[in-house]
């Protein structure tokens, strides 16, 4: 084995961070640190104007940054828009180093919310920005048919401001329904108690985070 190979198998998988509507990156601070925890992970976060450019452009960024890690394996976490943006990439390619996804709280299947303040507030389709407008508000049903394993994570503590602006009469995060994070054909999901926006400081949610980006599965209680 060259040394150039060994040092490819010793070395921290790498993740791409991928922040959602209205973030920075800056955010996924507490996150990061968290994943890299055990050394296991090397965490790299990815920034995107969330409000301009359209979910087009942020793809297309979001790839090249990936392609430019030169790394043997890639992971993939994105949290609310940010796992939409994932999700859109990864259906563009295959030749992405292998790895797996996962997907925090991001509405795949609309949102409640998004249409609500879109048709309550005077500029709310100038506030979501043309990424939620094209993808959670005129969107179609969607489901995953690609070979990279997919892990959905979903939040059941409904406070947020979601509830201002939409009827959201079922489990949800205080911004996403349960329902709404939902993908046919992904690997796992798992709901978990949090909100929205608290998956961002979780530790559970990292720790699943880990979990299934090593093992392909969410760690449950009857998990050995």
């Amino acid at each position: 084995m060259s040394n150039e190979s060994k040092r490819h198998d010793t070395e921290p998988a790498t993740i791409v961070l991928v922040h959602g509507l209205w973030m920075s990156g800056l955010q996924l601070k507490i996150l990061q640190h968290r994943l890299e925890a055990d050394g296991d992970f090397r965490a790299v976060p990815f920034s995107y104007p969330t409000l301009s450019g359209s979910m087009s452009d942020h793809v297309r960024d979001l790839l090249e940054f990936a392609r430019a890690q030169n790394v043997p394996k890639l992971h993939f976490v994105g949290h609310s828009l940010g796992g939409l943006v994932i999700l859109r990439a990864l259906e563009l390619t295959d030749d992405l180093p292998p790895g797996r996804a996962v997907l925090l709280g991001s509405p795949l299947q609309g949102s409640r919310a998004a249409q609500g303040v879109a048709r309550v507030l005077p500029f709310g389709k100038a506030i979501l920005g043309a990424a939620i407008n094209a993808e959670c508000i005129d969107c179609q049903p969607r489901e995953w048919r690609g070979h990279r394993d997919i892990g959905i994570i979903a939040g059941s503590v409904g406070f947020g401001l979601g509830r201002l602006f939409a009827d959201l009469d079922a489990d949800h995060d205080g911004t996403v329904l349960v329902e709404e994070t939902r993908l046919p054909g992904a690997r796992d999901h798992i709901v978990l108690r949090t909100t929205h926006t608290g998956m961002l400081v979780s530790a559970e949610v990292a720790e699943q985070t880990r979990w299934f980006l090593r093992e392909g599965r969410f760690k449950r209680s009857s998990t050995p």
